[in-house]
């Protein structure tokens, strides 16, 4: 059982990410509790009910004051008023200032009518009743107009967008949302993502492999980059090299997934089922990419849903799904950015590759004086996940050059931070 790829020869990188953009579509639109919203992106404005602030208040422990009133006042000549009222936050005032009065008001209280300041009781001396109702205070400061009031929508107005559709919702969003009384918000669906891996030699983590045989990480860590990539993973049992079994597996995901994942099985060897399979049940685009690690990465679609093969070593599954499946995921969620961050980097050592293709380096990143600096986080093995466990970031070496000499500028893939953010 073979298949031929449809798509003659090794395609570019780019090349690559574009048929697999081609093929994701925007997901619909969900309504989920505050909470559950963060880090994904909203789908509809979302719109305070009321004005915030919703009323005049103090951002101190103070007096409410009426300006003119304390004009001139200072250390060394207060004026003196007399208190009719402490207001406590969320109490509403009970009194009006009157010339020569004040209030004793707390942070987040409501101003009383007739005050246009605040004065914060460091620079106040109570004289009477502890400077409480009854009693009188010196203010010793001359307020600025209005000193220390937060106004009645200062930060927005009723029926105004807090936060617009195609944002993403940080925790200071949350807050918001919340203090505009979105107890429940619209955005974009997560992507189930059905996640297989094929091969007879894999056991259970829980098993101690036998000769021939390794534990299914695979399974595990692209898992983990599908939830990393904002995704809910979908983990399905191994499958085995067997075509009835990768046909049934094959059928299923694409019942219940938005976007299938599968590692191993897309080489060219005499138990790879998954091609051929994956012509039977719908099409292939294409199945090399000029790439190390990861030469045959596959792109098709079952029954309309999205399919990336990726290869069997975990390394090279690892950076497949770092260049075309997170990207992807991040376009069906409607995220605006969807790379990581590439920055210029000093090469610390010498570093030799083949020129016919693009390389993806397990590197360390850091600062120095001058700039980044980057080196090899260890082995680059494709079958070894430790140097991209140590590194945070991909040293990626363009096709067309075989030696990049010590001291040499370099472009790094950052995996440490998200897409989006400055720099």
């Amino acid at each position: 059982m073979s298949a031929e790829c449809p798509t003659p020869g090794v395609l570019t990188v780019e090349q690559a990410r574009q048929l697999v953009f081609d093929r994701v579509r925007l997901l619909e639109p969900e309504r989920v509790a505050l909470l559950e919203s963060l880090g994904r992106v909203l789908a509809e404005d979302v719109v305070s009910d009321i004005d915030i602030a919703p009323f005049d208040n103090s951002a101190m422990d103070g007096y409410a004051v009426r300006r003119e009133d304390c004009l001139g006042a200072s250390l060394e000549r207060p004026c003196v008023l007399r208190v009719v009222e402490h207001i406590a936050a969320g109490h509403a005032p009970q009194r009006a200032v009157g010339p020569g009065e004040a209030s004793r008001i707390m942070t987040g209280a409501p101003v009383p009518e007739g005050a246009d300041a605040v004065v914060m009781v460091e620079v106040t001396r109570a004289l009477e009743a502890a400077g409480g109702a009854g009693g009188t205070v010196a203010i010793e400061h001359e307020p600025a107009p209005g000193d220390h009031v937060r106004r009645r929508g200062e930060e927005v107005s009723a029926g105004q967008a807090v936060l617009r559709a195609g944002e993403v919702i940080g925790s200071a969003a949350v807050g918001l949302a919340a203090a505009a009384g979105a107890a429940e918000v619209v955005v974009r669906r997560r992507p189930k993502v059905a996640v297989l891996s094929t091969g007879d030699e894999l056991v259970d983590v829980s098993e101690r492999p036998a000769a021939g045989q390794i534990r299914n990480s695979n399974s595990y860590s692209i898992a983990a980059q599908v939830l990393a990539a904002g995704g809910v993973p979908l983990r399905y049992p191994t499958v085995r090299d067997d075509p009835a079994v990768t046909r049934q597996a094959f059928e299923r995901a694409a019942e219940e997934a938005d976007f299938i994942v599968s590692s191993g099985g897309v080489s060219v060897g005499d138990f790879d089922y998954v091609k051929p399979v994956l012509q039977e049940l719908g099409e292939m685009t294409f199945c090399k990419v000029a790439m190390r690690p990861g030469n045959p990465q596959t792109l098709g679609t079952i029954r309309g849903v999205p399919f990336f093969g990726l290869p069997g070593n975990p390394t090279s599954s690892y950076v497949g799904f770092e260049v075309f499946v997170r990207p992807a995921l991040r376009m069906m969620q409607g995220f605006a950015a969807l790379d990581r961050a590439v920055v210029s980097a000093r090469l610390s050592h010498d570093v030799k590759k083949k020129q016919d293709r693009r390389y993806y380096l397990r590197a360390s990143l850091t600062r120095a004086a001058e700039g980044f600096v980057v080196s090899l986080a260890g082995s680059q093995s494709s079958a070894l996940l430790t140097a991209a466990h140590k590194g945070n970031c991909l040293l990626v070496l363009p096709e067309g050059d075989g030696f990049f000499a010590e001291g040499s500028t370099v472009q790094c893939m950052r995996l440490d931070v998200e897409e989006g953010t400055p720099l």
